[in-house]
């Protein structure tokens, strides 16, 4: 009985380590001019890979009826809070890095290729952004 109580014990935690691995669950950014909260976004996959939304204004003085005016597509002058900025993108075979997938900085309105790879035991991301040749990567911290 102790072995078989062990035994399970021991998936679960294997289980919880792996499913922190991954980009899947909340996260914090940060601005990278001030390094204070800037908001939380939260991700999930399914079939079409990646999904992320603004789920938090967290930067002081916020404006949570903020618009993405600057965005050229569908969300258009669709408010920040709640905001899709995360589409696609799917786990690269044999690495631990979510690859062909988009994000969008509503504070521009661009949209960049990018690539979210889970760090230090995946209580971090980090979030590249790809713009042609250049690159811009992002550390985004895990909310529990």
């Amino acid at each position: 009985m102790r072995h078989a109580l062990t035994a399970i014990v021991l998936v679960a935690a294997a289980g919880a380590a792996c499913a922190q691995s991954t980009p899947v669950g909340t996260w914090r950014t940060t601005d990278e001019k001030t390094g204070e909260p800037k908001s939380q976004v939260v991700i999930a996959d399914g079939a079409s890979g990646l999904s992320g939304r603004v789920d938090k204004l967290l930067r002081n003085g916020a404006d949570p009826a903020a618009r993405c005016t600057e965005c050229a597509d569908d969300r258009k002058d669709k408010t920040i809070l709640g905001l899709d900025i995360v589409r696609g993108g799917k786990k690269a075979d044999g690495k631990d890095v979510w690859e062909g997938g988009k994000i969008l900085d509503p504070e521009n309105g661009k949209e960049y290729r990018a690539s979210f790879t889970p760090i230090d035991g995946g209580t971090k991301l980090e979030v590249r952004g790809y713009l042609g040749p250049f690159w811009r990567t992002q550390t985004w911290t895990r909310v529990n």
